[in-house]
């Protein structure tokens, strides 16, 4: 397509409101976004944008030349990543996503692959948003729960994690520890903000506890972790994590209701390829040394 620069200018704007925003992203002047704008404009006789002091917003017709211009700009995100895992070193960029709960026991296992492929940049993402697979935001995830179910990814079974009650030692000496699950309306959780949460152990907590028991409430495990160690409450942590903190006092060992299964996914397109079999080859044996 001809003026794709004044496309993707527009798309910019769309997506950022303003064109200043849309002049940081692109790395341009922000004469030159308008100068797009108004051509793209006058070439094909729309008004895209609404123009009011906050901003620009984009009119029906700029929302659905943002439609295609995402699809575009997906597609072609979707491109590169292909030909970054095309050839036969393990070179280049790895990307891999996994809960920040993961980190302690994935961490040390890239940076030993990274060592014995020094022509490897890796980047570890543990972003709260389901990174999509099929547009190249990562070249392998680890997922917890039900099987992902994605089309076009390749899912395998991995690891269980562990999860046990924790409490701290400034909790224990502020309100003591329950013997067992009797002592419970004596005591404060730290639990998830969302009240509908489908982790098994958060399920089996809305059975054990009343919701006036649930204290501190968080929205992400790496949270949860910090509330449990600040002493807000007993919660639950994955036994390998807990077992790198301390401070940390075991309330209750892990129970097979609370154990989230772990699920390694790839993009059929990339599952192939050298650098991706090389890291899920060497993370699966590493895998077998974990208590998770």
């Amino acid at each position: 397509m001809e003026n794709w620069d004044e496309v993707r200018t527009a798309f910019q704007v769309a997506r950022m409101g303003t064109v200043s925003g849309a002049a940081d992203v692109l790395g341009v002047h922000h004469a030159t976004v308008i100068r797009h704008i108004d051509a793209l404009e006058g070439r094909i006789g729309v008004k895209l944008f609404q123009r009011h002091a906050r901003g620009y917003t984009a009119t029906e017709a700029g929302s659905d030349l943002l439609r295609v211009a995402q699809a575009t700009e997906d597609q072609f995100n979707q491109l590169v990543a292909r030909l970054k895992g095309q050839g036969d070193e393990v070179a280049g960029e790895l990307v891999v996503t996994s809960l920040s709960s993961m980190a302690p026991v994935l961490v040390p296992v890239m940076v030993d692959f990274q060592r014995m492929h020094p022509g490897l940049n890796v980047r570890y993402l543990t972003s709260g948003r389901l990174l999509r697979l099929e547009y190249g935001e990562a070249h392998v995830a680890i997922r917890a729960g039900r099987s992902p179910d994605q089309p076009d990814n390749v899912v395998q079974p991995f690891v269980s994690q562990n999860i046990a009650l924790y409490a701290s030692e400034s909790y224990r000496d502020a309100f003591g520890l329950p013997e067992s699950e009797a002592d419970f309306p004596q005591h404060w959780f730290v639990g998830p903000e969302d009240p509908d949460s489908r982790a098994p152990f958060y399920r089996w907590l809305r059975d054990a506890v009343t919701p006036d028991r649930i204290s501190f409430r968080v929205t992400s495990e790496h949270s949860a972790r910090e509330a449990v160690m600040a002493g807000a409450g007993i919660g639950f942590i994955g036994q390998s994590e807990a077992k790198r903190i301390p401070g940390l006092i075991e309330v209750m060992p892990p129970r097979e209701e609370w154990t989230a299964p772990l699920w390694l996914v790839t993009h059929v397109d990339l599952h192939r390829t050298n650098k991706v079999q090389a890291f899920l080859t060497f993370l699966k044996q590493r895998a077998q040394e974990w208590v998770c």
